[in-house]
């Protein structure tokens, strides 16, 4: 049972992770494609990371993987907040819809 549950895991993080790559592929500007990254990047790593616990199952295992998750949790949008200002700064364009 705990296998499945671990494969489950993996596998909704190796989507979450495939999403964020189609959107920095085809959102137009820096924004967009940061946003994309970092948000389904982070939920993707999460869910792999859980699903690796799972499986290995054991107590170095198991706080490792927290450690990782809340490091994770903590850095990423700060790291995304960044690279958004520099990209303001050195002056990059945003993508106008026209609705």
């Amino acid at each position: 049972m705990l296998a499945i549950l671990s494969i489950l895991f993996k596998l909704a993080g190796v989507v979450f992770l495939c999403i964020a790559a189609l959107g920095v592929i085809k959102l137009a500007d820096p924004f967009q494609r940061m946003h994309a990254a970092t948000k389904a990047g982070t939920l993707g790593a999460g869910l792999v990371i859980i699903g690796s616990v799972i499986a290995h199952g054991a107590l170095d295992a198991t706080v490792m993987g927290i450690l990782t998750v809340v490091f994770l949790l903590l850095t990423v949008p700060v790291a995304g907040h960044l690279l958004g200002r520099a990209a303001y700064v050195s002056g990059a364009q945003l993508t106008l819809s026209h609705d």
